[in-house]
């Protein structure tokens, strides 16, 4: 037990949960801006063009979501190795996360094929489906590059060190922009592609992201004792399969929260265009509030699973607390400015009066869940730190399947209450959630046997 006072440890731990997270708010904000530039960039395409990139893009974000939440349990078993001063371990279990990485590659890639028979099935205008085919088939290429790169950037993670991914997400949002630039217009010589040229401007991103990142990762004196790329080990399956074990849990709770957030918005669509607007808004709004909290989850998961392995239980109990303090802290002051500056934050997107008014009523919606959002998200990322990810993975599956879309669905569409009750079911989906997910987490810290390492081949090397 630290001798420290209390008021001390926590401004400490404030800082370094801040250091860890801030690049990673910059990261996500950058990521999005990616998605965003693609949307506005088609627009002015006509609607074929920008209807391809929308539908092809939201199909790319669901396989893209399943490879990054397996390879997100890289971060907990690397913070876990670094807390234990095991540096050649780190290296070990990322060149692992390589072979899992080109394996979840070929995933991504069955998936974007399997698409084509499905997006008649789920209603997508025919007039629009060869375009988006050839969106995704581009798009593809980038895959493998997307993987690797998820690969590295959460062996980052674990050993603490969050800014060369912030450095790769700038650049990558720099040059994602000047490639549609250039292929979607036809500029600098290059032919006029029209969305074809936006995949093909996010898969060299990809690569180029990817490569700058295996530079950082070389150059930087600090990965040196990691000894990533010292030589090229076979695929282990035993190691492989640990790390499935705690990723897909990952996957399935990323992309269930995930698509429950999606189904609403298409809930959305049968209630009229303003709505569908004022919806889009109000989410686009809350969806950017959330990356403060969706980083420091990030950072909790490695602060945590640095103190586990240190064998330092009562400090992850700490850093898990304070840390669903920061999230709940920054969503209450979010929930605040959203009932004060509602009007305010609507009249940014638009003047349109009835748009308007279902922005602002949903808004204060928003406002409801941001505590709850918050919670979740932060006890989300302490588990993972916990290598506890099957447990929440149940509890995120009721929460949102169970008790939110059901809720959504019926109070909002069956009963036709409209777009309110709609994000009423949002509401008590994330509320179950946290109140879940809370839970598990406090049975979780009392059982510091759960964080204890798994043996890695070959056995582990001797604590420097």
């Amino acid at each position: 037990m630290s001798s420290e006072s209390l008021p001390t440890r926590l401004f400490t731990e404030v800082g370094r949960l801040v250091r860890l997270a801030a690049p990673l708010i910059v990261n996500n904000l950058a990521m999005a801006g990616m998605g965003f530039a693609d949307t506005v960039m088609a627009g002015r395409l006509g609607a074929a063009d920008l209807a391809a990139v929308a539908v092809g893009h939201s199909v790319w974000m669901v396989t893209v979501l399943l490879a990054m939440g397996v390879l997100m349990a890289l971060s907990p078993i690397i913070a876990h190795a670094w807390g234990a001063r095991r540096p050649r371990e780190v290296g070990q279990h990322w060149r692992q996360a390589v072979w899992l990485s080109l394996l979840l590659s070929l995933v991504v890639l069955a998936l974007v094929r399997v698409a084509s028979p499905l997006l008649p099935w789920i209603g997508v205008d025919p007039t629009i489906i060869p375009l988006t085919l050839d969106y995704l088939y581009m798009l593809a290429w980038g895959a493998p590059a997307i993987c690797l790169y998820m690969s590295l950037r959460f062996m980052s993670e674990g050993v603490g060190h969050t800014w060369p991914i912030m450095v790769v997400a700038l650049l990558g949002l720099v040059v994602n922009v000047f490639g549609n630039w250039v292929f979607m217009y036809g500029n600098l010589g290059a032919p006029a592609m029209g969305a074809v040229g936006c995949a093909l401007s996010s898969a060299l991103t990809m690569g180029m992201m990817l490569a700058v990142m295996v530079l950082l990762v070389t150059l930087t004196p600090r990965y040196r004792a990691y000894r990533l790329f010292e030589r090229l080990d076979p695929p282990r399956p035993r190691e492989i399969g640990a790390m499935l074990a705690l990723g897909v849990p990952i996957a399935a709770s990323v992309v269930a929260e995930a698509g429950l957030f999606t189904v609403t918005a298409l809930m959305m669509g049968v209630l009229g265009a303003a709505t569908v607007a004022g919806h889009q808004i109000a989410m686009n709004y809350a969806s950017t509030m959330f990356m403060v909290p969706l980083a420091l989850s990030s950072a909790i998961t490695v602060r945590v699973g640095q103190a586990l392995g240190a064998g330092q239980f009562s400090a992850a109990r700490f850093r898990a607390k304070t840390g669903l303090v920061m999230c709940v802290s920054f969503m209450t002051c979010s929930a605040a400015a959203m009932l004060v500056f509602r009007s305010q934050i609507v009249g940014l997107y638009t003047t349109d009066a009835a748009v308007a008014q279902v922005a602002i009523s949903l808004l204060l919606m928003a406002a409801l869940f941001q505590i709850a959002d918050g919670l979740q998200v932060g006890a989300a990322g302490a588990l993972r730190g916990y290598r506890d990810t099957r447990v929440p993975m149940a509890l995120c599956l009721v929460a949102y399947w169970l008790i939110g879309f059901p809720l959504a669905w019926t109070l909002g569409l069956k009963l036709g209450l409209g777009e309110q009750f709609v994000w009423a079911g949002l509401l008590a989906g994330l509320s179950v959630a946290a109140v879940l997910l809370g839970w598990r987490l406090k049975r979780t810290w009392h059982r510091p046997i759960a964080a204890r390492p798994q043996p890695v081949e070959p056995a582990p090397l001797t604590p420097v």
